[in-house]
């Protein structure tokens, strides 16, 4: 009789290699229908039976309880970055500079597609996943272990009979293009703005706290070298690879062996086409020394590993024509063109067949006519935007676009700002549709009021249908007249009212967020809530006043208090009280696990590209703890906290005496430990000069001139 022990280690067993047919070899033998009956038994058993639950099970994919902080984890060989060519001639010449170093020598490399994601780090005691971390500054990362047990391209448990000491496998965490559009369809259907791109969101996913968000966004996993390991010895980065699927991990399949760097050259230039056919993102090509005792003697520069260089793709361009400019309209009645073009083009992936023109001075400054042919590329590969006109194609037909007289959506007449390149529609709000429209998407938005179900679709529905006129009207809505609007049920009403009335409770902060102040975006937003506390002391606060606030400007400052004069805005805000709205704001809450740290009284400013935030989650963090944020560098600043590309802030600060902390200080800083002295006063060279794309395949600050012998302790497969 089969005992509950050997049917729940049964079903791991092939729940695991079932996983891995479907993930990792995209081979799946059974249909999703048979592998959820597994998966389902499996968890029936660990819940009847608690003591046969363990960390390893695929049933710990779904995400246990939400965790109260990020710990930092110090990698055990450092994860640096790598030196960018982008031509073949600069890869010639890295040839010429290994040859001259290894003289004598063939050097043969394996060349990898960059995946667009995130460098991770995975360390196996004995077979079983124990941490999973960051790259962070490359010597620090977070322990986000948590959400990596979600994903399902990594085994919580290696596939081998012979457990390993300890194993450090290292790899890019990555989103489908798929999953996104997945993702932004939600939002969109919800009012919210669409995430931007996969590496993006990749990161901001593995920053959650609670594992059950991570587990709904799917991500995925290639591993493409090894750190720290104990017990195993390897030669060439190849051997390394077939290694690694070994143990059960997704390995890219489109690397390949090149013997010379004109094979290097040929499959780099291979791919600029062919990468739009993958499902994911790549921004270029990793060239690897094959030979792992090569890459030993070779070492590293200052900041790069010298064996390894990635090549970068050009930015894409095509031709096309400028067919129409059309203009949309804006919350604030500003009237923002978009050129339209005939035909579309293909761009990083994508199909194109418009783009923002912004504004009457970038339309003049670039000469674009109708009828122009013009080249386009996407800025980062996100944005399109023209990056010329071809005037030398003109025919004579071209048209020099002028600015409607009145609003496409009211009629109401157009009028250019004094001193700005931008035309608004001069209606009042509640009288041009297109402004109503935007208003209300604004307010509802995540970020704002959050009001669950409000979105684009529904705002359509509720103005077009008269119900809903002005952002009172929607803390009027009843039942009845929700039910007439098209594919709304009774239970959907009922949800949008609920939601609505949620959002009374919001707080100043986000209530200011939603009211599209000129000028007011959330962190500012944010900032006169705090500084103000009330909706009335902000009513009557004087421009004086509001120039006190940190970040506010003589032209900020103006346009604010024009703003809460407005009769109608003034109205607008009584309505909103009397229907219940909240109109003060809590006083910040610190995060858990911090209950010793305060920056009251501080003032910091935040510059660089960082590596685990973003730089407002830094500066939400700072005013979490009681500290203030500035724009700029003066006497008054307490600390910079400075990431790669610092810049110019970064040498006024040094220039004041201003304390300099790095990313990793400043983690330790709201962690609660002491910052050490040399990072109280200045940031490592390392901190700040490191390139943006990093290396998850690492090695060593010093080469030693031959391979070490084999040892107990854990090492790094490139010392």
């Amino acid at each position: 009789m089969t005992t509950p022990t050997d049917r729940v280690a049964e079903l791991r067993r092939l729940v695991t290699y079932h996983n891995q047919r479907y993930y990792t070899d995209a081979a799946p033998e059974i249909s999703d229908r048979e592998f959820d009956a597994l998966l389902r038994e499996l968890t029936d058993l660990e819940t009847a039976h608690p003591e046969l639950q363990s960390p390893d099970s695929p049933t710990q994919r779904v995400g246990g309880a939400p965790i109260a902080g990020f710990v930092t984890v110090t990698h055990r060989v450092p994860m640096l970055s790598i030196d960018n060519t982008y031509n073949a001639d600069e890869l010639r010449d890295f040839d010429r500079g290994l040859k001259k170093l290894l003289p004598g020598e063939p050097i043969e490399y394996v060349v990898e597609l960059k995946i667009d994601g995130v460098a991770m780090s995975l360390t196996y005691e004995n077979g079983l996943l124990t941490v999973g971390a960051t790259r962070g500054d490359g010597e620090n990362g977070d322990d986000v272990t948590h959400n990596l047990r979600t994903v399902p391209d990594i085994p919580l448990r290696l596939t081998t009979d012979t457990p390993i000491p300890l194993f450090e496998a290292r790899g890019e965490v990555y989103m489908t293009r798929a999953e996104l559009v997945r993702i932004n369809r939600e939002r969109v259907a919800q009012g919210e703005k669409p995430y931007e791109n996969p590496r993006n969101l990749s990161s901001g996913t593995l920053k959650l706290l609670d594992p059950k968000q991570c587990a709904k966004r799917r991500l995925s996993f290639f591993a493409y070298a090894v750190g720290a390991v104990e017990g195993m010895e390897l030669n060439t980065h190849l051997e390394t690879l077939e290694v690694l699927k070994s143990l059960g991990f997704a390995v890219n399949p489109h690397s390949q062996h090149c013997p010379t760097i004109e094979d290097v050259i040929a499959c780099c230039d291979s791919w600029v086409e062919r990468r739009h056919e993958l499902p994911y993102d790549t921004d270029g090509m990793v060239v690897k020394v094959n030979d792992l005792n090569q890459r030993r003697r070779l070492g590293t520069t200052s900041k790069f590993p010298r064996w390894v260089r990635a090549y970068k793709f050009a930015a894409e361009q095509a031709l096309t024509r400028l067919e129409r400019i059309a203009v949309q309209v804006g919350r604030t009645g500003k009237l923002t063109p978009v050129g339209y073009f005939n035909p579309p083009v293909r761009l990083a992936g994508t199909t194109v067949s418009k783009c923002s023109v912004h504004n009457a001075d970038y339309i003049t400054e670039k000469d674009i006519r109708i009828g122009d042919m013009v080249v386009v590329e996407k800025a980062g590969e996100i944005i399109p935007q023209i990056v010329r006109v071809e005037a030398s194609a003109r025919t004579g037909s071209e048209q020099v676009y002028q600015f409607p007289q009145v609003c496409p959506m009211c009629g109401a007449p157009t009028q250019r700002d004094t001193g700005s390149p931008f035309y608004f529609c001069s209606a009042p709000r509640d009288q041009c549709i297109g402004q109503v429209k935007r208003a209300l998407i604004q307010f509802a938005r995540r970020d704002a009021m959050n009001i669950d179900g409000l979105g684009k679709a529904l705002v359509d529905q509720l103005v077009d249908a008269r119900l809903v006129r002005t952002i009172p009207d929607l803390y009027r809505l009843t039942l009845a007249p929700l039910l007439d609007l098209e594919r709304m049920g009774e239970k959907s009403a009922q949800n949008l009212l609920d939601g609505i009335a949620a959002s009374k409770d919001r707080g100043l902060a986000r209530l200011l967020s939603g009211l599209s102040i000129p000028l007011v975006a959330d962190s500012m937003a944010e900032q006169l809530a705090f500084d103000f506390q009330t909706m009335d002391t902000l009513l009557a606060a004087t421009t004086e006043q509001l120039l006190q606030v940190e970040g506010v400007a003589e032209e900020r400052a103006r346009r604010i208090f024009d703003y809460f004069q407005e009769p109608d805005h003034r109205e607008m805000i009584e309505e909103l009280r009397e229907l219940g709205v909240k109109m003060t704001q809590d006083a910040r809450s610190k995060p858990a696990g911090a209950a010793g740290v305060d920056f009251t009284g501080k003032t910091f400013v935040v510059t660089g590209t960082m590596v685990q935030y973003s730089r407002d989650e830094i500066e939400s963090l700072i005013k979490q703890f009681g500290g203030k944020t500035a724009s700029s560098v003066s006497k008054k600043t307490d600390y910079l906290v400075a990431g790669e590309k610092a810049g110019s802030k970064l040498a006024k600060a040094q220039e004041l005496g201003v304390a300099v902390l790095s990313e990793a200080a400043f983690q330790q800083l709201i962690a609660g430990s002491t910052i050490p002295a040399s990072e109280s006063s200045a940031v490592p060279a390392s901190a700040i000069e490191l390139g943006p794309d990093s290396e998850a395949d690492s090695a060593p600050k010093s080469a030693p001139q031959s391979a070490p012998k084999a040892s107990s302790e854990p090492r790094s497969l490139f010392e």
